[in-house]
């Protein structure tokens, strides 16, 4: 995982659009970079929906929210249509941004061991710095204490 105070890692990914949206495009805006297993499950559709139901009150704080899964373009734009998502879904199926952030990691799961996503959040500041992190997220509560760390950490 990343800490606090670390540079985030440069990252070119697709959005659900297929569409290259990259770090470097980004500076200069907050961004609530989160994490998620998959499509269309029901942690992920929560969590997917409310940080759309939320994205008024994170543009009114000058940030942009950011999912990321294994998920291919093709699945993103059919959970987006499905659920009415508003917000940017990007595909990283080579894992490798989820390992540059360090939420690639080994679980278990009725015994066995695989490889998979840490449901992880990230807000990174408009230098690029991580400013907060959250691992191994409960899906409850969360988009709202996302929200109100970045707004403590604007007027900081």
């Amino acid at each position: 995982m990343l800490e606090v105070g670390t540079a985030a890692p440069d990252f070119c990914l697709s959005n659900q659009d297929d569409v290259e949206i990259c770090s470097r495009d980004l500076r200069g805006k907050w961004i609530v970079l989160y994490f998620y297993p998959k499509d269309s499950t029901p942690g992920c559709t929560t969590e997917a929906c409310e940080f759309s139901a939320a994205m008024d009150e994170y543009d009114d704080l000058g940030a942009i929210i950011l999912g990321v899964s294994a998920d291919s373009t093709k699945s993103h734009r059919n959970f987006i249509a499905k659920q009415n998502l508003g917000i940017t879904l990007l595909s990283d199926p080579t894992t490798q941004m989820m390992q540059d952030y360090g939420v690639w990691a080994l679980k278990k799961n009725y015994g066995k061991e695989y490889m998979g996503i840490v449901r992880s959040t990230y807000i990174i500041d408009p230098k690029g710095t991580v400013r907060a992190v959250w691992t191994n997220v409960k899906v409850k509560d969360h988009v709202a204490k996302v929200k109100e760390e970045l707004a403590t950490l604007q007027n900081g």
